[in-house]
């Protein structure tokens, strides 16, 4: 069995998430683990790469990587597994990623999988449905490498002691390939922690009513500190709050310490997103809501009554 490789996706220099999480499952597979960092960011990031299991990277600063969107990744990526053979390649589930493994896949005629929980091996991996309730065992068949795209938050990240020999990728990006260049980068300013990093995360659905009363949740967050707003799909659709609030099966994956859906019903496409949260707080007027079969503590109440009363009992606690 070749080596297990993870697509280590750098977002304007920094290295995502996800890439720790998919390089501590791939440490279990019994193989040798491998990391690709291509693009702004790569040498600095070997580091995190080596401590979470990368025994090589083969790494580029190159901007042409950042310039050029997939096109020039996807061909660098595909000289390299021609050279060395991995078996498996994850991908973090992310909009770049996808495009890099959906354009590796035409060329090398390999099995992709998409959404996986988890990966046994080279040749097995899960997926979940129906909101989590059914696990599906997948069978990868095909050419080596494996291609499988990774839910967010499906495995812990943890560092072990190492460290990492870095292989210089050698770029020749071909002139047909540097036709479509990415000329601007625009990224939505936050005052908080980011959704997908945050200790706490409040969301807030159709119980609200209307946009404006998202302000009860940011006086919330801010009242508990470190703390993220999110939002259901309905009200992302309806236009109150931008996607990148969106928790569920179409936005993001969260798994904080504390959950609390307020006016949200529970559908199983917002269940996805946030079932790995550790503690679940609901609040809903309507007490047959789906939400409260996975809350751990329910309350049962006009969310625009409870949540500023929330938010003030919080406030005269901490003093």
């Amino acid at each position: 069995m070749g080596a297990t490789w993870v697509w280590a996706e750098l977002d304007d220099g920094v290295l995502s998430p996800t890439v720790l999480e998919l390089l501590t499952k791939a440490r279990e597979l019994g193989s040798p683990v491998e990391a690709v960092a291509l693009g702004p960011g790569a040498s600095e990031a070997v580091t995190a790469l080596g401590e979470h299991g990368a025994s090589r990277v083969f790494a580029s600063d190159d901007p042409v990587f950042a310039e050029h969107l997939a096109q020039a990744a996807t061909v660098t990526l595909h000289r390299l597994v021609q050279q060395h053979g991995p078996s498996l390649l994850l991908f973090p589930t992310t909009y770049d990623a996808r495009d890099v493994a959906g354009r590796l896949q035409v060329r090398t005629g390999s099995t992709l999988m998409s959404n996986a929980t988890d990966v046994a091996s080279a040749a097995h991996a899960q997926t979940q449905i129906f909101g989590g309730s059914t696990v599906v065992d997948v069978e990868l068949g095909g050419p080596e490498p494996k291609l499988v795209l990774v839910r967010p938050k499906s495995f812990p990240a943890e560092a072990v002691a190492g460290t990492t020999e870095v292989v210089p990728v050698e770029v020749d990006i071909p002139a047909e390939l540097r036709r479509v260049r990415r000329v601007e980068r625009n990224q939505e300013q936050a005052s908080g922690p980011r959704l997908e990093e945050a200790k706490v995360v409040i969301a807030g659905g159709r119980g609200l009513q209307e946009a404006s009363n998202f302000a009860l949740l940011d006086e919330l967050a801010s009242a508990i500190g470190d703390a993220a707003v999110g939002a259901s799909r309905a009200v992302v659709d309806a236009g109150w709050v931008p996607y990148s609030y969106q928790v569920g099966q179409t936005g993001k994956i969260v798994a904080p310490q504390v959950y609390i859906a307020v006016g949200i019903s529970g559908a199983t496409q917002h269940v996805v997103g946030m079932k790995a949260s550790k503690r679940v707080i609901a609040v809903n007027k309507d007490a047959d809501a789906p939400i409260f079969r996975l809350a751990d503590l329910g309350l049962v109440g006009d969310a625009l009554a409870v949540v500023p009363k929330l938010t003030e009992a919080i406030r005269a606690r901490k003093g």
